[in-house]
């Protein structure tokens, strides 16, 4: 059973399509490595009653010659932010705990189209607004590299239930690095996709406003290969041919690993380099060079999305404050002491933005391909609020503002291992495309899988 739940999403999807191995087989493999180490790890808070009853049906489904979709009989993990008819999906927030939706969100409903049987839901942080998987519903979630340290968020638990095999890949969502950090933390792969190329309704928060300029859901797994098959069910467009390597031969590359804002460690920046000469290696050419206008991201985050995150909050905990974690209480409680934008200052970080991107786009024209750190640091330990590198000292937040550009001009990216600390944490790098270039994304990201190992199976797995 161990090496079965080892097997990529495609691997099993093939050995279900040859008879090799059952749905139920593959089913309760994973069931029975949620039994053996969720109770250390906290990544999946919600159990779906009847997956084995649906891999029985998968079953015969199979055994009486049906055509099948590409994913039939293959368990799926997701996000407890993205609804799941008639399973509890909370957000994280106690003013949701007991909340069953009725129908699924569509990302889910595609998986679900294609013959895929959810698991189970994950650890998000509460209200998906901080870089943990720690909530006051369920708790906290651990990092399987070191359970003293935080497997990042929002999409934390998603992250650590596919790390540690305990689900073979899922669903995530990402405004602020929420898929590509955990990714980075916890050693596996994430797709940050283009906005509108996944369906992102059915969300909480919902995606709406401000939000929907950057806000998206994307698939998360242990390797390119699988990011590409989930990529294809999700996907609102015509798919297009996947990239060879030899399609990408002296295409152009950049890469950084200084944004402007924030210093990343000696060894994010060996992976980064690590990654570029990986592409090189493969007949990319490469140059040391950072993309115009990356240095703003932080701050147009700030200015287009954080007051945003207030007005929800406000919303759903007004006269239940009291019922909020540490998190989402200190975001109430300091949410006026800055000054909310005046409409003409927001209006103008808009028209800013859309304009630096037109430039950013421009730009990718000649050079298609760029190679990012995904932040300052590998990952933390739990209740960290604020980091060091080279003598500097920011709030854990900033750290992550190479992630927060990507949202803010909307480019597709994936986050791939390529690294690791002196203390043994994974680190991983973005490679980032040209809007609805996700093949080209992932082809690239494959070659930095390829070269450098990808992902390796935790201690605590």
């Amino acid at each position: 059973m161990s090496q079965l739940v080892e097997q990529k999403l495609t691997t099993l999807a093939e050995m279900i399509h040859n008879g090799s191995v059952s749905p139920v087989e593959v089913v309760q493999a994973h069931l029975q490595q949620i039994d053996k180490l969720n109770s250390r790890l906290n990544a999946i808070v919600t159990l779906a009653p009847n997956a084995l009853d649906k891999a029985r049906s998968a079953e015969q489904i199979l055994t009486k010659g049906a055509d099948v979709g590409v994913l039939h009989g293959l368990p799926v993990t997701i996000k407890d932010t993205i609804e799941t008819g008639g399973l509890r999906s909370t957000s994280g927030s106690p003013t949701r705990e007991n909340f069953v939706p009725t129908r699924d969100a569509p990302a889910v409903q595609r998986l679900k189209a294609s013959g895929a049987i959810i698991l189970g839901k994950t650890n998000p942080a509460e209200m998906a607004m901080d870089y943990t998987a720690d909530n006051p519903v369920f708790g906290r979630t651990n990092n399987p590299h070191d359970p003293a340290k935080t497997p990042g968020g929002s999409s934390g638990g998603e992250a650590v239930a596919i790390a540690t095999c305990m689900s073979p890949g899922g669903l995530g969502s990402d405004l602020a690095g929420s898929i590509r950090i955990p990714a980075h933390f916890c050693g596996m792969a994430g797709l940050k996709p283009t906005t509108g190329q996944i369906p992102g309704a059915g969300q909480y928060p919902p995606s709406i406003g401000p939000y929907s300029l950057g806000a998206v859901v994307g698939p998360m797994a242990r390797s390119i290969e699988d990011l590409r098959l989930l990529f294809r069910v999700l996907s609102n467009s015509e798919h297009k041919p996947t990239r060879s390597v030899s399609d990408l031969k002296n295409v152009a590359a950049a890469w950084y690993t200084e944004d402007g804002v924030t210093p990343v460690t000696k060894e994010t920046q060996r992976a980064v380099r690590d990654a570029a000469g990986a592409l090189a290696e493969a007949g990319l050419r490469t140059e040391e060079r950072r993309p115009p206008h990356v240095e703003r991201g932080y701050d147009l985050w700030v200015e287009l999305f954080s007051r945003a995150s207030v007005v929800q909050l406000r919303g759903v905990y007004g006269g239940y404050e009291d019922r909020a974690g540490s998190f989402v209480s200190w975001r109430l409680r300091t949410a006026d002491d800055t000054p909310s934008p005046t409409l003409d200052q927001y209006i103008t970080s808009w028209m800013e933005r859309d304009r630096l991107r037109a430039e950013l786009l421009e730009w990718l024209t000649t050079t298609p391909i760029i190679v990012a750190p995904v932040g300052a640091t590998a990952a933390y330990d739990h209740d960290t609020l604020k980091v060091s590198v080279d003598g500097r000292t920011f709030g854990n937040f900033k750290a992550f503002s190479y992630s927060h550009a990507f949202n803010v001009f909307d480019l597709p990216v994936v986050c791939v291992p390529a690294g690791s600390s002196s203390d043994g944490m994974p680190i991983g790098v973005q490679i980032i495309g040209r809007p609805y270039e996700e093949e080209t994304v992932l082809t690239a990201a494959g070659i930095v899988e390829q070269a450098l190992g990808g992902w390796r199976r935790p201690t605590l797995s």
